[in-house]
Formats: structure tokens, sequence, C-alpha cells
């Protein structure tokens, strides 16, 4: 078992090591896992998506007599059998979203629901949204995300070489996958704020990534030269000195999202929050889990099969069988073999 105390050092210094890269079946397997799940849950509930999106009506009214029930009343007075969402947002507001309505619909609807939450028209907050509207929003949130990937890749292959980048991109499509897969189980609303936190994960993703690699670039450099260790294990001791500062950073960023994600908008029921929150808190652990878990044993297997890695691998392999092969082994005799402490000497004269 590992000691606490003093073990950022230990592992600095290569006293104390964990096998990440070593183990990289493991962590492969269990992001596999996570990944056909989120595919599945995808598949078969799908992403709810905001009317910033698809398009359509939303109308939010204010009063202490807020009711889901209420407001399920009115959409059936006012005869809409369109798809319909309903949610409360905190203890005063209820939240009407359905698909695109014509104006006289829109306007039966408000009357409606000033009737029965006895409150004004005027008081009603509305807003339309076309359907070509939406596809709009969709389109350019998909051109910054795809934008913001080959800046990244492009960014990461001058800076370090090529197949880290392949790495930190692979890692990255890791974390948004996870991240949208737990978004259809949850059932959360995709709004714009949801991409504004998914190109925030993003971004930490490939800061902690950079990190890692920083001291992988360290550690490595002239490795083919020295021989004296494999680039499996330089990496593995990069992850092992930086892992304490990534678990720092992250408790650091988790704690006041966290404090958003469940007093915000579990507590206090801040709606418009929840949707940001989720998006970041998972993204942080996941970017943290891949930075550690998925890149470095990506980057490190890449790299391994490189002629020269393979060769280096073998040089190390020989030399440690040479040593072992070499070293001497010291018996240690007990105290029994060489009979009693006190017995007699014997008589060397003939």
């Amino acid at each position: 078992m590992l000691k606490l105390s003093g073990l950022g050092g230990r592992l600095y210094r290569g006293e104390t090591s964990i096998d990440f890269v070593g183990k990289r079946k493991v962590w492969y397997s269990i992001s596999g896992l996570l990944i056909l799940a989120s595919a599945i849950t995808l598949f078969a509930q799908g992403l709810h998506l905001g009317i910033e999106f698809k398009g359509g009506s939303s109308f939010t009214v204010t009063t202490p007599n807020a009711s889901i029930d209420t407001a399920k009343q009115s959409l059936t007075e006012a005869q809409i059998t369109t798809q319909n969402i309903i949610q409360k947002v905190g203890s005063d507001k209820v939240r009407i979203q359905t698909d695109a309505l014509t104006s006289v619909e829109q306007s039966t609807l408000e009357t409606t629901l000033a009737k029965n939450f006895n409150v004004t028209i005027e008081s009603i907050d509305s807003q339309i949204i076309g359907p070509s509207w939406g596809e709009e929003i969709t389109r350019k949130a998909l051109y910054g995300l795809f934008g913001f990937l080959l800046v990244v890749m492009l960014y990461l292959a001058m800076t370090f070489e090529a197949k880290m980048a392949i790495s930190a991109i692979i890692a990255v499509i890791h974390d948004v996958v996870i991240t949208v897969g737990i978004y259809a189980l949850v059932g959360f609303e995709v709004t714009p704020a949801t991409i504004i936190g998914f190109l925030t994960i993003l971004g930490y993703s490939l800061y902690d990534t950079v990190v890692v690699f920083d001291k992988v670039r360290e550690n490595t450099k002239g490795i083919a030269a020295t021989g004296r260790t494999t680039y499996s294990k330089a990496a593995n001791l990069a992850v092992n000195q930086t892992i304490v500062r990534s678990f720092n950073t992250s408790l650091v960023a988790l704690l006041p999202v966290g404090s958003i994600l469940f007093v915000g908008a579990g507590l206090l029921g801040a709606g418009t929050l929840k949707d940001l929150s989720l998006a970041l808190f998972i993204g942080l652990i996941t970017g943290t889990y891949s930075s550690i878990c998925i890149a470095t044993p990506i980057l490190a297997g890449l790299r391994e099969r490189e002629p020269a890695m393979q060769a280096l691998a073998k040089r190390v392999g020989t030399r440690g069988d040479k040593v072992s092969a070499t070293t001497p082994t010291v018996v240690v005799e007990s105290r029994s073999d060489r009979g009693p402490r006190n017995q007699p000497k014997r008589d060397r004269r003939r």
C-alpha cells in the first residue's frame, strides 16, 4: 500500500511508480465500455435539443403558484398537440417548450396560461425561434467544434510532434463522446450554454494533456542515444511526475463547478446553470482521466512501433539480462550450518 506522506516527491523522483502505461489494456477496456454505453444511450434516447437548435416556441410563466400540472392543463385547453417539454425552474417559474406554433396557436396558449396561472399576458416571457434559425445555430456550433479540433491539432503538431497531436485529439474525442452519452442518459437539455461547456472542457483536457506531454518530451529527449530506459518507461515516469499536479488542478476546478451543479442548480433551483455546470463537471473528470490513462499510453504505443524505439527496447532488455546473469550470487551461511558457536577447535597438529 502506498504511503500518502511525501507521495508526490517519491513519484517525481521515481522512488514510487504507478504503471499507467503498462496497464494500457485496462484503461482501454474501461474507456471502451464507457464509449459503448454512451453510444447505446445516445442511439436509444438521443439528445434533448433546446429550441435554439431545433426551433420552436418557449413560454415562461413567473408566479408563486407555478405548477407543472397547471401547465399541462393549459396545453390541453389550448389544444396544443405538438411535442412539448414542461420544466419547473426554481420555485416560482414554469417553462413550456413546444414545436413551432402558428400565431393563432401562440395567442391562444398565452391567453390560457394567463388565465390558469392568474397572471397578465404581458408578464409571460415568450420566445419564438424558427427552424431555419435553429439549423444555422447547429451548423455554427459544429463549425466551431471542428475548427477548434483542427487548430489544436496543428498547434500540437508544430509545438511537439505529430503523434502527440494525434494522441491528444483521440483523448479529446474520448472526452466528448462520454460527456455526450451522460447528457443523453441524464436527459438534460442541450443549449448554447452546453456547447460553451463542451468547448471549455476540451480546452481544459488539452491543457492537462499538454502538461503531461511536455514532461514526456523532456524525459525522452535523446533517449535513443543514451539507451538507459525504454520510451514507455520514460513516458510512465512523466505521468507519475505530473499526476499530483493534475489531481490538484482538477480538484480545485471541480469544487466551484460542483457547487454550481449540486447547490446552485440542485438545491436553489437555478436551472439556467445546470446545462453549463454538468458539461464542465463531467468534462473535468474525464479530461483528467484521459490525459493520464489514455493520451500518454496511446502516445507510447505509437512511438514503440518505430524501429528506433524497438531497437532501444531490445538493447535495454539485453543489458538487463546480462546484468542479471553476471551478478554474483551471495550465499549467507546460517549459524546452524557452521555448527555450535562454542564448539571446541580441532587439533591441527599431526
